[in-house]
């Protein structure tokens, strides 16, 4: 059985892969300028992650009406505590960065998954020109003027362009041939939420140590999700305690900073690794979150750069379909590819050479890395620069990230 867009011939039709965060901000955006979408999003199933929205998300997420619903299930970082938690000979200095020297209430706004993908899945459920279906993507097939989604329901629904936004395994992105460069890192991070019995005062403390990053970030209440990267050997050891033991070397690892912690949501652990997309889009396939993009969590760039997507094919597609374009046409794929790609690869080169000056024993290195941080500490000038950078990138802004409707 076929199925086709119920809106009138006018009005574009255009396909989202994908239920997770990346995927319902996209049906959002596209939806915002009068697109008619049809969301493939088969039942999910409960995701006990956390994740920081930074400030420009924040402005797309209002823009787009879904951050009323949210906000009381988001905890403020204004504050980021960078400590040099390595035993070796070169040490940097601690360094704090401030939102306030920005003049932002908050670097990022912190939320558990389940609430924010809630609050998403109920605003896109309040908007009548998405629809939305319970079923998985089975293959796509391209075509000169369209794309044909097939589903494993037995449906296929036909539309001017495919937004695939189903995730690190992506049969869209398959399908449409699309390859992935990927690097493997010697690291595993291991997550949890703990509670705590001293408050975090809406601060991020960043320990840095010889395996990686070990970061505490605030959450509702006297709570904090943990990110703890560590070898593969040191990863096992975690996971085989139990949960009392398991949350006092957390404890010991954030020095009790929080003062005594106890865990409080189920953990979890993956191999470290970055993989981006040889190409953003092909045909009429574009790739968004990360289908097309992963990257380690570190600085918190994963959910901000899938948002930043969904913003920048909405913009690009509403346009097109404003100026009576084809909204599948390389005008606009090769313009999002382009728009996306010197964002996308400066974000996962940061992150790369931040998380690989951890893992050297190379003394120059770790010198210029505490050097760097020294002039971070000493510098407002820089400092606030490299702020502004890493809450969001200051060229190619796309309007909902401006908190302006496309």
């Amino acid at each position: 059985m076929t199925s086709k867009t119920t809106t009138t011939d006018s009005v574009p039709h255009i396909v989202v892969a994908g239920g997770g965060a990346a995927g319902l901000v996209s049906a959002l955006a596209l939806a915002s300028g009068g697109l008619a979408v049809t969301l493939i999003a088969p039942p999910r199933t409960r995701d006990p992650r956390t994740t920081a929205l930074m400030d420009g998300s924040v402005k797309a997420l209002k823009a787009l009406g879904a951050w009323e619903a949210l906000e009381p299930y988001a905890s403020p970082l204004r504050v980021m505590r960078l400590v040099d938690g390595t035993k070796r000979l070169l040490r940097a200095p601690e360094v704090a960065f401030r939102a306030d020297e920005l003049k932002l209430d908050a670097f990022a706004w912190n939320f558990e998954n389940e609430p924010l993908l809630a609050a998403l899945d109920a605003t896109v459920a309040g908007r009548p020109n998405i629809r939305r279906i319970a079923a998985k993507v089975d293959h796509v097939r391209q075509g000169e003027a369209g794309v044909s989604v097939a589903l494993d329901d037995g449906t296929t629904v036909e539309a001017a362009l495919l937004a695939a936004a189903d995730g690190r395994n992506s049969p869209c992105r398959r399908d449409a041939g699309i390859a992935m460069r990927t690097r493997e890192y010697p690291q595993v991070a291991v997550t949890a939420t703990l509670a705590h019995t001293r408050p975090h005062g809406d601060i991020s403390t960043e320990f840095h140590t010889e395996t990686g990053p070990f970061t505490l970030v605030p959450l509702p209440g006297e709570r904090s999700s943990v990110v703890c990267v560590v070898s593969a050997k040191e990863a096992e050891a975690l996971a085989a305690l139990d949960d009392i033991a398991f949350a006092r070397a957390m404890e010991k690892r954030a020095h009790s900073l929080l003062g005594a912690m106890r865990l409080d949501s189920v953990r979890g652990s993956f191999p470290l690794s970055a993989r981006t997309a040889e190409r953003f889009s092909r045909g009429r396939t574009v790739l968004v979150g990360e289908a097309a993009h992963i990257i380690p969590p570190i600085g918190a760039q994963g959910l901000n750069l899938g948002i930043r997507d969904a913003a920048t094919l909405a913009e690009l597609v509403i346009e097109a379909m404003r100026a009576g374009e084809d909204i599948g046409g390389a005008h606009v794929t090769d313009a999002y590819e382009t728009r996306r790609r010197s964002d996308v690869e400066g974000r996962s080169f940061a992150v790369d050479l931040f998380n690989r000056s951890l893992l050297t024993d190379f003394l120059p290195v770790q010198g210029l890395r505490g050097m760097g941080l020294w002039l971070l500490g000493r510098s407002p000038t820089l400092r606030r620069r490299v702020m502004r950078e890493g809450v969001g990138p200051t060229r190619d802004i796309p309007r909902l990230l401006a908190g302006e409707p496309v």
